[in-house]
């Protein structure tokens, strides 16, 4: 049975090739390459924790397709916008699709997603995250191509329009986002430190240490060496549950106390700090302990950046000029007030609803209840009017001037 591999899936079976290809030159001298540092911070608990309550939150983001015209916002429920909100490619449901990315980019400061076009009907097919070991930028022909190295050895090479790319910490590089290696690896090594000091702790504290000191003979090496190994045997075996050793007048047992020094909870604890500090989350939303002040902080200064970049990297990447002129847009948009309070949902329907903002479905979602039909519909109390009416309304005026009172003869 001939087998096909998930590269050729995606890719095909022949990388492109490119002839008379040259490095891309930074403006800032940096080389276009972006390689991951080697040590694996993703191995951490603290940094898979962190980057999890990033990612896990960010993937509830729902991608919409939108054209705005006018003034006007139409929703354009099409198969671009199904092929985000469901499955962007046959392995990923969406939210793991996002998990992805989003992890990637927490974790390398730069996440790829490769862009896969029908060459039939023009219309994308595919979204698929690049899971990378390095990526060089070279030009050939004016068009800025991008060299992948894969962990498994292969390489491809793809315009750069072809890739989503998101980057985090842009500063220097003119193209990427700065690696962690500097900034995150030694508070991990300090961590990995005190993990390898408490349990080396724990273990030498399990241990009964001393010396065996005889006092009326002059034995032999061997026979110094014997002794020691049957106390040893008899004494300081797990099958001894007693813990009493007993020894005669000729020798002496003389412990040697092992004070093992550990790092306390506080000193831990900013250690761990460190960490959450750089991802910037806190300890509350990891152990997801926050309350509605904490989620509104967490979302406006994590999540809403994210949504922002997504929205502007897919729009710009997947829509050509034309379209984007005739004002098509993918937003990644989230029900925040699904967090809220359930004090703070009710007063927001009853302040908002009587203005016309929210239709009856939209005040439903806010409940977590399911839609109903007729739904889409907005109410408005008779208390408020429209601006361009309110003299008509106050004073009878119409828009003439006149009265709509007349006077009587």
């Amino acid at each position: 049975m001939q087998k096909r591999s998930i590269w050729d899936r995606i890719f095909g079976k022949e990388p492109k090739q490119l002839t008379n290809e040259t490095q891309f030159k930074f403006m800032n001298g940096f080389t276009p390459v972006f390689s991951d540092f080697g040590d694996d911070p993703y191995t951490s608990d603290i940094v898979r924790s962190a980057i999890h309550s990033i990612a896990s939150n960010a993937a509830k983001l729902k991608p919409k397709h939108i054209r705005r015209l006018n003034g006007d916002v139409k929703h354009v429920n099409g198969q671009l916008e199904r092929l985000l909100t469901v499955r962007p490619n046959e392995f990923m449901s969406s939210y793991d699709f996002i998990y992805k990315v989003v992890t990637q980019r927490e974790l390398y400061n730069n996440a790829f997603v490769y862009i896969k076009w029908d060459t039939s009907t023009g219309l994308v097919s595919g979204l698929y995250p690049v899971d990378l070991s390095s990526v060089e930028l070279v030009e050939a022909q004016n068009i800025l191509f991008v060299k992948f190295q894969f962990p498994n050895g292969q390489k491809l090479t793809a315009p750069y329009s072809d890739f989503i790319h998101l980057r985090k910490f842009y500063n220097r590089n003119d193209m990427f986002g700065e690696s962690n290696s500097k900034a995150l690896l030694p508070t991990l090594d300090l961590i990995h430190t005190t993990d390898e000091g408490i349990i080396n702790a724990v273990k030498s504290s399990a241990f009964l240490r001393g010396l065996i000191k005889f006092t009326n003979a002059m034995l032999k090496p061997e026979d110094i060496k014997k002794q020691r190994d049957d106390f040893v045997k008899d004494y300081m075996d797990v099958s001894n549950n007693g813990g009493i050793a007993a020894l005669d007048a000729k020798a002496e047992y003389q412990e040697l106390k092992n004070d093992p020094k550990m790092v306390d909870d506080k000193q831990m604890a900013t250690i761990e700090e460190k960490v959450y500090k750089y991802f910037n989350v806190n300890k509350k939303i990891v152990m997801s302990n926050y309350n509605e002040d904490e989620w509104d902080a967490f979302y406006e200064n994590v999540i809403e950046p994210i949504a922002i970049q997504l929205s502007l990297e897919t729009t710009y990447k997947i829509f050509s000029d034309r379209e984007q002129g005739h004002g098509n847009e993918i937003i990644f948009e989230a029900n925040r007030l699904q967090y809220a309070s359930t004090k703070t949902k009710v007063n927001l329907i009853k302040e908002l609803m009587p203005l016309g903002m929210l239709s009856k479905n939209e005040g439903r979602d806010i409940f977590n209840l399911s839609p109903i039909e007729g739904g889409e519909k907005h109410i408005q109390t008779l208390n408020v009017v429209n601006a361009d009416k309110a003299d008509e309304y106050q004073v009878g005026k119409s828009k003439g001037g006149e009265t709509d009172d007349k006077e009587e003869d």
